[in-house]
């Protein structure tokens, strides 16, 4: 552990703010199986909700700096591509 003063408050805002982000990690992943799980059932009105939730999760995640925005534009187009497989 550090000696001065500001060093101990930053180790502790680091650990603040990487909780946060592997929560924020996590929102994503969990979005995007949402969607997986949803176009496996067939399920295209569940699809299509999961699809929009999992959309603004990934621009969040953006704005936030978590993900970069090449990797949300890739995501979001290989979802919108299996959701739009769907069989209705």
């Amino acid at each position: 552990m550090a000696n001065i003063k500001s060093q101990k408050k930053r180790a502790i805002t680091n650990a603040k703010r990487q909780a946060l982000n592997v929560s924020k990690k996590t929102e994503v992943k969990s979005a995007i199986k949402k969607v997986l799980t949803a176009i496996e059932a067939n399920d295209a009105e569940a699809a299509v909700k999961a699809y929009n939730d999992a959309n603004s999760v990934l621009d969040k995640a953006v704005t936030d700096g978590i993900k970069k925005k090449n990797y949300v534009a890739r995501q979001k187009s290989r979802l919108s591509k299996a959701v739009n497989s769907i069989e209705k």
